[in-house]
């Protein structure tokens, strides 16, 4: 793991001390793909947000929300001293983001199965335009058992939207809830070009992230839930809690240390 997603990962840690809550286990298995994205892959910075040409970015998993906003701090869109507020009275910081707050968030994220809808018609608009731009879209395995992801699925593939790209935060969260078999052939067979990636390898996740076909691409990745640190990996008492002090110090030696 390189230092500047080691940097990541202690930052949101920090958004999530502050804040006194988070998803740490799903925000940490999205990390990598976050930072491809934003660091590696897509035209999207502060200074070309009112181009119609430009990268579009849309979280539909809304329990990586800290992820993004870790990044837009990092990347001058607020002043990162803003996060010692989050989740506070009056604060634009908050678990679930508000696209009317926080500058450089694209869709209010909060219940599943919204965001990937709202992506493919913004696909849709930039193709029947003509603008250019890439639409990517951030969905957990999880979130696959909502039918609104499917009824988008079936008009991406109808419409062909090659601009858009979906990925899929395979963290098995959706083993739990049910046996939704295999992901790759059910998106093939509603007209994507499924790639399948390890999702906390930032070579290969560029390499699907800038393919192109004539046809939307589905990038399912395979993740680890809480990944980069041994105690989140492994006590899922972290899927829905914020650490204290002393454990904030544990966890950023454990990022630290990480391999």
């Amino acid at each position: 793991m390189n230092k500047d997603i080691k940097a990541l990962r202690k930052f949101i840690l920090d958004i999530a001390y502050y804040g006194k809550d988070a998803n740490l286990q799903s925000i940490f298995s999205s990390v990598e793909i976050l930072w491809t994205l934003y660091y590696e892959v897509m035209n999207y910075d502060i200074d070309n947000m009112n181009d119609p040409n430009r990268d579009v970015f849309i979280l539909s998993k809304g329990q990586s929300t800290m992820g993004v906003l870790a990044i837009l701090a990092q990347k001058g869109f607020f002043d990162k001293k803003e996060i010692e507020k989050a989740c506070q009275y009056n604060s634009f910081i908050s678990m679930q983001a508000d696209r009317t707050k926080v500058p450089g968030f694209e869709v209010s994220a909060g219940s599943l199965g919204h965001g990937f809808p709202i992506a493919s018609g913004v696909a849709y608009g930039k193709k029947i335009q003509s603008y250019d731009g890439h639409v990517y879209i951030l969905a957990g395995d999880g979130e696959m058992n909502e039918g609104t992801m499917w009824e988008s699925a079936l008009f991406c593939g109808s419409e062909k939207l090659n601009n858009l790209t979906l990925i899929i935060d395979d963290n098995h969260s959706i083993d739990a809830m049910i046996d939704i078999r295999s992901m790759e052939e059910k998106l093939k067979v509603f007209g994507f070009e499924v790639l399948s990636v390890h999702g906390h390898d930032t070579s290969e996740l560029k390499r699907a992230l800038l393919y192109r076909k004539d046809r939307p691409i589905a990038v399912i990745a395979e993740t680890i839930r809480g990944y980069g640190s041994s105690t989140i990996m492994t006590d899922n008492t972290w899927f829905h809690r914020a650490p204290l002090e002393e454990e904030l110090i544990i966890l950023k030696k454990e990022i630290d240390d990480f391999e």
